[in-house]
């Protein structure tokens, strides 16, 4: 039991520290305040501290990372509970967070001090693993910063409950509400909480930063190294010399944090929190393992999952009686924009852990989902009850698989027109980082090592590392767990490059190049891949020990991954895909039809000579060379001659114009018809940015439905004979009085409408006309209508203030 005075002395610091916070906005009050933050937590025990992380912590969070409340209010006052939670106004940072600071000053002192205060094994991390284990502090975290399949499942009493058992990362976090019944919430303790917030301030940049989308035009290109430099492989300079690593906070605390909760390999370096997590016996702590599983749960869901539509398992969802009726809401939602830098580090380092045991002489064929065994190996199906106890080798990658796929998957199929290739060049680098695990080095963090140990000498040099970075038999296991990573993405990456190729024809083509190259890297890597096709499209034929007949097993599997990992990812009929039948029952890049791979790849060659030659310049030869490497690998992937001679002469003529030509428009916002490159029903073309989006599908919807009724979606197929009616002279004589002469007047204009409706309706359909509302959700019609009714409000109100 504390004393009452030093309870009141205690809160009184607690509050002034925070508005000490609130006022530190430039670098030397920044640096001042950090100290004063651990002089203030010295001078503390664990049990004291409850008003430090019940008032300066929140305030501690909001102006760390900019979050905008932070500055509009003085912090609350203590709860019993002690329940708070900074909730920022809006979405979107604020650029004077401390984060936001160091980027802009690029001040490495400022950045190492702020690093002090927040690394593992900071003196502030150490309070929050006591305050921990006593339990003192519980947080709410806001409902609407969740991602969004969490809130849905929050807003149900009853799928609330289910929710721990659908993810193990709310196990024990849902609690009922005290103040509104029927309402729940999620209860976290300090480390947790922090966690949150550090895995959302990445979307909240990219959701804030998302308006600012860069348009790439013809007449303003951007420079092609200033792209390349962001893909793996493209360029030999690590990172750009603008900003600084030692200035990179965020980067470097991620790294921090996976290195000291998610360790791979102690690798002789004793942290001072933690060492591995693969050399943790039964008895170790059970707490550490479980904060690493919270961590990488948070971070998999804020920037993985988020606003998916199918966030879980269809077969989880079906057991449980769950389902997320949002998918016509989210179904052409691309991923946070701005999150490739940081899940590309994410997921190298997961992965690093399946090539330090490959180096240390584990069979890497031992690795694999649960259904994923191979001669001579453990149980795979005793995996997952061993992920939960002792997270080992491949248990993360299992973790990340569904998700990181949707992630990349969503992220090409539903990119606005217009949208900057700077976003998809960085997601295409997490998954060429993903389908190369064999070229990932413990070298590959020598830098961010050195800045963690605080020294420009890296430890983990001393050891000798394996100097070769290709596909060997060691690594099978790896890609056939993965397989759609290699197969099925690789096709919907070829109709996202065809749909793309005309907003910067050189980055396009030096992307497909990339993925090709890697296919055709190695022959033992083409071989698998092909056979696992052959084996997929074919029946097994007696039981055989030859290599085709031992990949048999791996066809259900990867027919089950098919279904669910694409499960509602069909492309719309409105973006000029090539893949809408049977979207995710096949697997087509070595298919022979129009549709399958080295039929879309030699249309793809065709297009992209064309495109080149248009905009060729300086890089006039680089990028022809690149089509010639193009066309040999596409050759070596499949075999053959690369690209069939052509049939026609390429000299223009001048066709007769046909009668679609005379109504379909010749500008598309500000850019001409011939810019435009969509081939499908103009209808349903993409939407552009002279449109209001919702107006836009609705009014395509609508004009749809009325085509339907009318039957103007078929054309006229035979004309049929005129119909007679024939009026008994009774009826034309029985004409009485001014009624019913009126009633015959109106049913004779009524006839002759109907027939004029009939007749016009016959004339769209010889003609292969239809119905296109479309055009009214354009902006400035839809201005135009705006002003009118603001124009007769404003009359209508004036001419009655005048009669008053």
């Amino acid at each position: 039991m504390l004393p009452h005075s030093y309870a009141v002395d205690s809160h009184s610091k607690s509050q002034d520290l925070a508005c000490t916070i609130l006022a530190s906005s430039a670098p030397h009050q920044i640096s001042s305040t950090c100290t004063s933050i651990e002089s203030f937590l010295h001078s503390l025990s664990p049990d004291q501290s409850r008003h430090f992380f019940s008032l300066t912590f929140p305030t501690l969070i909001c102006k760390l990372f900019g979050f905008e409340d932070a500055t509009s209010s003085p912090p609350p006052p203590p709860q019993p509970a002690s329940q708070q939670q900074p909730s920022p106004s809006s979405p979107s940072s604020s650029p004077n967070g401390w984060i936001d600071t160091v980027l802009a000053s690029n001040d490495v002192d400022l950045a190492n001090r702020l690093f002090a205060l927040l690394a593992p094994n900071s003196l502030l991390f150490n309070a929050i693993s006591a305050v921990d284990r006593l339990s003192l502090v519980k947080y709410v975290f806001p409902i609407e910063r969740l991602p969004e399949w969490v809130r849905f499942m929050l807003s149900s009493e009853n799928d609330s409950r289910v929710l721990s058992d659908l993810a193990p990362i709310f196990k024990n976090r849902v609690k009922e509400d005290s103040i509104k019944p029927n309402f729940y919430q999620l209860q976290l303790n300090v480390f947790e909480y922090y966690m949150f917030w550090f895995a959302y301030y990445p979307v909240c940049r990219g959701n804030g930063e998302n308006c600012d989308v860069v348009s790439i035009k013809r007449n303003k290109r951007f420079k092609f190294e200033n792209w390349v430099s962001s893909i793996s492989g493209f360029s030999s300079t690590r990172r750009g010399a603008e900003v600084k690593i030692e200035c990179n906070l965020y980067i470097r605390l991620l790294y921090a944090y996976l290195r000291s909760f998610v360790g791979v390999t102690d690798l002789n370096q004793q942290l001072p929190q933690r060492s591995s997590l693969l050399q943790y016996s039964s008895g170790y702590d059970s707490s550490v393992i479980a904060q690493a599983e919270f961590f990488v749960n948070a971070l998999v869901n804020f920037w993985l999952v988020d606003n998916d539509f199918s966030p879980l398992p269809v077969n989880l969802c079906k057991s449980s009686g769950v389902s997320f009726p949002f998918r016509s809401v989210l179904g052409e939602t691309p991923p946070t924009p701005g999150l490739g830098e940081v899940v590309k580090l994410f997921v190298k380092y997961l992965n690093l852990g399946l090539v330090v045991h490959r180096d240390g002489n584990e069979n890497m064929e031992n690795y694999g989902s649960p259904r994923w065994r191979v001669p001579g190996s453990f149980d795979a199906f005793k995996l997952r009850d061993v992920v939960a106890v002792s997270p080992g080798i491949g248990s993360w990658n299992l973790l990340i698989q569904r998700p990181l796929y949707r992630f990349i998957l969503r992220t090409f199929l539903f990119c606005p027109v217009g949208a900057s290739i700077k976003n998809i060049s960085e997601v295409f680098s997490v998954w060429i980082t993903y389908i190369e695990p064999w070229d990932i080095s413990l070298d590959d963090f020598s830098d961010l090592d050195a800045v963690f140990d605080g020294s420009t000498k890296n430890g983990r040099k001393d050891s000798p590392q394996p100097q070769d970075r290709c596909f060997t038999s060691s690594w099978q296991g790896y890609v056939l767990a993965n397989y759609l990573y290699y197969s099925s993405l690789v096709m919907h990456f070829v109709g996202f490059a065809h749909k793309f190729l005309h907003t910067d024809p050189e980055i396009i083509v030096q992307m497909v190049l990339k993925i090709l190259n890697i296919l055709t890297s190695s022959k033992e890597l083409n071989d698998l891949i092909k056979m696992v096709d052959t084996a997929f499209h074919s029946k097994q034929v007696g039981s055989g020990k030859s290599m085709l007949n031992s990949l048999y097993r791996f066809v259900t599997p990867i027919r089950e991954q098919l279904q669910d990992w694409e499960d509602g990812l069909s492309e719309s009929d409105a973006d000029g895909s090539f893949l809408h039948e049977n979207w995710n029952k096949d697997l087509r890049l070595f298919s022979d039809g129009e549709d399958g791979g080295q039929q879309l790849l030699q249309l793809f060659i065709l297009r992209a000579e064309a495109e080149l030659l248009a905009v060729s310049g300086d890089n006039g030869p680089h990028n022809f060379q690149c089509i010639d490497s193009l066309k040999a690998q596409v050759s070596c992937l499949f075999g053959g001659h690369t690209v069939k001679v052509l049939s026609f002469s390429p000299e223009p003529k001048q066709p007769l114009q046909p009668r679609d030509e005379i109504f379909k428009p010749r500008r598309v916002g500000n850019h001409t018809l011939a810019d435009v490159k969509y081939k499908g029903d103009w209808m349903k073309r993409p939407i552009s940015d002279d449109e209001v989006a919702w107006m836009a599908r609705l009014l395509v919807e609508f004009s749809g439905w009325i085509n339907e009724r009318l039957g103007l979606n078929q054309s006229e197929s035979s004309q049929a004979d005129p119909l007679y009616v024939e009026v008994s002279s009774d009826v034309v004589g029985n004409v009485f009085g001014l009624t019913d002469t009126m009633k015959a007047v109106l049913g004779a204009v009524g006839s002759w409408l109907v027939m004029l409706g009939v007749a016009v309706v016959k004339l769209m359909r010889k003609h292969g006309l239809r119905v296109n509302l479309r055009m009214l959700a354009s902006k400035k019609v839809v201005m135009v209508l705006l002003l009118s009714a603001v124009y007769t409000i404003l009359k209508k109100a004036f001419g009655m203030y005048q009669r008053v």
